[in-house]
């Protein structure tokens, strides 16, 4: 396939949120890339708590990452130039090109930084056209919130301003398809409305022949074709983006051992836990504040945006004094903010945090954490462990990971994790990464268990606690199932959209 000189962009918009947008930009990024295009992902703005950093140490959501994946090229910040990152108050991190600008409400967001993310967004997409014969971008929500469409910096203003074509998805699996398929062609612009130029109905579980009279129907209603209807496929198994997934998936069910994860009000990085689900034997049971903790045989405290105030809940329910107990029975994981919980105390006395100012954390940890002393963290990194504890069978283990993260920490008497190769640790220029007590372990490295090796010790760890005969280091059935996840998506879309029909409408020889 010979590239085309210019630069193709197509946009894939939404009738709602969680219609599908990311997984068919990942599938048609594969697509692409497997007919001889350099292909990249593109999101102008996420708003996402679920991020990663690049090798150039910039901070992009993770989608974007596994995007990138499909496509068969590395992760750059271009391809997602802005991050909102959640925090109270009304108030989002915001992070441009992979570093953070500051904390803004949405006023100042949308009517003091607009042209800055404006020009930011522009800048990625021509830096992306120099390198790339196709741009598969991604849109945010619906592109018909009419009370948002002079403010847009996600949708239709950015399709404009790529001159992209657009594909429309739409779930049918929450109902009203045709409806909102209509609804969202009459709420656009007709300048909009001509952008589109097919639409994909995802999700679907039925008898394809029963919908055929409504697909012919909504057809002459928007006069515009519909190039595919996509099966729903519970066999995919794909990083989630968004943490308001994990209340709907509560994880895969019991196993003969059970790893608890706490499901903090304010969760981050929550992919750090899903290689876990994919371990024999593991069952990954997801607690809700609120919950009753119950019998596990572990306990993971994972990423928060604000680790003062997820305490603070913690707190507040009693789970501190429970975890306090637990921390002598079973081993406890905690991740970033998690570890920065096990800690005696988190000191915050500018306020950056929250406005809760410090708070004493469960003190498992024989460790402090204080914000405002530096800048974020954002890298990659690498390290060895000190092999102490449960881990002491795979002392000097090589791990890799990434640290995105505000607080330093400094120890008392516990021991340190690991060995810092590359990267910050708990501290810049400490040497060292997170800590360890009896069975407790502290880590600001995310990613952790995706190292296999380090999983594989972990769950061996439970299964012998357990009785169960352990696994070794033969197979890692996770990284295995994810290549095959990518390729299975792939296929999906490719033989459920009509390619030919996709190549007319948009005037592009795929």
């Amino acid at each position: 396939m010979v590239p085309s000189e210019k630069t193709k962009c197509i946009m894939i918009q939404g009738t709602a949120s969680n219609a599908g947008k990311s997984v068919l930009v990942a599938a048609l990024c594969r697509i692409f890339s497997q007919r001889g295009f350099r292909v990249a992902p593109f999101k102008s703005q996420n708003m996402s708590l679920n991020s990663f950093t690049t090798k150039e140490n910039r901070e992009i959501a993770i989608a974007q990452v596994l995007q990138a994946e499909a496509a068969g090229v590395e992760p750059h910040h271009h391809m997602n130039p802005v991050l909102l990152k959640p925090k109270e108050d009304f108030t989002s991190q915001v992070i441009v090109h992979g570093k953070p600008e500051g904390d803004m409400n949405f006023y100042d967001y949308q009517h003091k930084f607009r042209k800055n993310a404006l020009n930011a967004i522009k800048k990625s997409l021509d830096s992306l056209k120099k390198d790339y014969d196709i741009i598969v971008m991604e849109g945010a929500g619906s592109p018909a919130e009419i009370n948002m469409l002079d403010v847009d910096l996600a949708n239709m203003q950015i399709a404009r301003l790529a001159d992209a074509d657009v594909l429309l998805v739409a779930d049918i699996d929450k109902g009203g398809v045709f409806a909102s398929i209509a609804g969202t062609f009459q709420l656009l612009p007709s300048i909009d409305r001509q952008r589109i130029k097919g639409v994909i109905i995802n999700k679907f579980r039925g008898n394809l022949d029963i919908l055929m009279p409504g697909i012919r129907q909504i057809e002459e209603i928007i006069g515009v074709p519909v190039l595919g209807v996509l099966p729903y496929d519970p066999g995919l198994k794909l990083p989630e983006e968004d943490s308001a997934s994990l209340s709907e998936r509560k994880y895969r069910g019991k196993g003969e051992i059970e790893v608890g994860v706490m499901r903090l009000p304010r969760i981050s990085n929550f992919t750090d836990i899903d290689p876990l689900e994919f371990e024999k034997n593991v069952g990954v049971k997801l607690i809700e504040i609120g919950d009753e903790i119950g019998n596990i045989d572990a306990l993971i405290i994972p990423g928060t945006r604000n680790s003062i105030s997820d305490m603070a809940a913690l707190e507040k329910v009693g789970f501190n004094e429970e975890i306090q107990e637990l921390a002598k029975e079973i081993p406890v994981i905690g991740i970033c903010g998690g570890y920065q919980m096990l800690g005696k105390k988190i000191i915050d006395k500018s306020l950056k945090e929250s406005n809760i100012g410090s708070i004493d954390g469960m003190g498992i940890l024989d460790m402090k954490t204080s914000f405002g002393e530096f800048d974020k963290v954002i890298n990659q990194s690498q390290g060895t462990l000190i092999g102490n504890g449960i881990f002491k069978d795979i002392k000097g283990e090589l791990v890799e990971g990434y640290e995105l993260h505000e607080g330093v920490s400094q120890l008392g008497k516990s021991k340190p994790f690991l060995k810092v190769m590359k990267g910050c640790g708990n501290y810049p220029e400490s040497g060292f990464d997170g800590a360890q007590e009896g069975l407790t372990v502290g880590t600001y490295f995310h990613g952790i268990f995706h190292n296999f090796v380090f999983r594989r010790a972990f769950t061996d760890y439970l299964r012998k606690a357990s009785g169960l005969e352990t696994l070794g280091y033969d197979h890692d059935e996770f990284a295995e199932l994810k290549k095959f996840s990518i390729q299975r998506l792939s296929d999906l879309v490719e033989n459920n959209l009509d390619m030919q029909l996709l190549e007319e409408v948009i005037h592009f020889d795929i």
